[in-house]
């Protein structure tokens, strides 16, 4: 017997009569459970390993996912026990961050293109797929996310009877993608409820998104319908979550897991020295 459970038996066993006048008995130790969501790592910020590499270094490390890859790298996945938590954009489209959805005259390619990889991300077994809005290029923010609404309204009833969920990852617009469209929550939250789709949700980075707006506790878990998947780094730099940047990523992951999140928590920093304990030491971080 564990010392714990030998400790919670003697003590169920004692009799009230035991405690002093007063004192009331301790209410009951909650039973242990296994966090509501999973781990994921995203395979482009480590590419000092080959593909094959990652998942073995992935699965060793108890982590369910590598994602961002295409649909063509499942049986290198599955080989190893894991799935993709998120589809990467087809690659036949071209500069996908920064000529997105949010432009008409995109959709002629993007609709096609992402109609083939919904197709192969279901064939799969993969159940999510990222896209970008494209950066704003001068468009109103109003206009662009009618412009984004009406163009991913042609993908989406296929989404739905595949089973598979459209994914827009807001980043930040001051560090890393200027003039990027999507570098707000409500921009993004306004798109989900404008879509009405249950196959439509958001990515929400909190690197990205504390450089925009910080409050990320508060911010994820009021929105938390609106979003399916979520990315970590450390701020600043994008590198280790670690002492060295000013996120406490366990109380994020200990919020996320307490408003019931079921998605993934995918790791997407660019480790600065070892990867394989930086790696593990980030999942340990985030492991409730």
């Amino acid at each position: 017997m564990r010392r714990r459970d030998f400790v919670r038996t003697a003590g169920a066993a004692l009799p009230l009569a035991a405690l002093p006048a007063g004192l009331q008995p301790a209410p009951p130790v909650a039973a242990e459970r296994e966090a509501s969501f999973r781990h994921s790592v995203c395979q482009w910020p480590f590419g000092m390993w080959s593909l094959d590499e990652l998942c073995a270094v992935a699965a060793d490390l108890g982590i369910a996912s590598v994602e961002l890859v295409q649909p063509s790298s499942a049986p290198t996945l599955a080989r190893h026990g894991l799935t993709c938590a998120m589809t990467a954009q087809p690659a036949s489209v071209p500069d996908p961050l920064r000529q997105g959805w949010n432009r008409a005259e995109h959709h002629e390619w993007l609709v096609p293109a992402y109609r083939e990889q919904l197709e192969a991300a279901a064939g799969a077994g993969w159940s999510q797929l990222i896209c970008f809005s494209g950066n704003r290029d001068g468009l109103d923010d109003a206009a662009g996310l009618e412009t984004m609404a009406q163009g991913l309204e042609q993908i989406l009833p296929l989404a739905e009877r595949l089973g598979v969920t459209v994914c827009l990852e807001l980043f930040n617009s001051k560090v890393d993608h200027p003039d990027y469209q999507a570098d707000s929550t409500a921009w993004g939250v306004a798109l989900v409820e404008r879509l009405g789709s249950p196959r439509f949700r958001l990515l929400y980075d909190i690197y990205h998104m504390q450089i925009m707006e910080g409050d990320v506790i508060r911010t994820l878990t009021d929105h938390l319908d609106a979003i399916a998947h979520v990315h970590t780094a450390g701020v600043p730099g994008r590198h280790e979550i670690d002492e060295s940047q000013e996120l406490f990523y366990p109380a994020i992951v200990r919020a996320l897991d307490a408003a019931g999140y079921s998605g993934y928590v995918a790791q997407e920093f660019l480790p600065t020295g070892d990867p394989r304990p930086a790696l593990a030491d980030a999942v340990r971080r985030c492991t409730v």
